[in-house]
């Protein structure tokens, strides 16, 4: 059985109130959707497509945190 690769997913919402969401490993990596469980499933879906189709794992990218700053 193959084990299961674990990434992180970064989710913002756009000023049209979609949901994005990118996957800082996989270069490219992303998709958007009006509601949250079917970003999730659409993250899934992408992720599978990147790695088929050979993307590069950018190493293990550990998410330290967010932070938002007004300039």
């Amino acid at each position: 059985m193959k084990s299961k690769r674990k990434f992180t997913v970064v989710i913002e919402r756009d000023e049209e109130g979609y949901y994005v969401a990118s996957v800082p490993a996989l270069r490219g990596c992303h998709t958007q959707a009006k509601t949250l469980d079917t970003l999730m499933k659409r993250v899934r879906e992408v992720v599978e497509l990147c790695i088929e189709d050979g993307k590069q794992v950018d190493g293990q990218l550990e998410l330290i945190g967010i932070q938002q700053i007004a300039v």
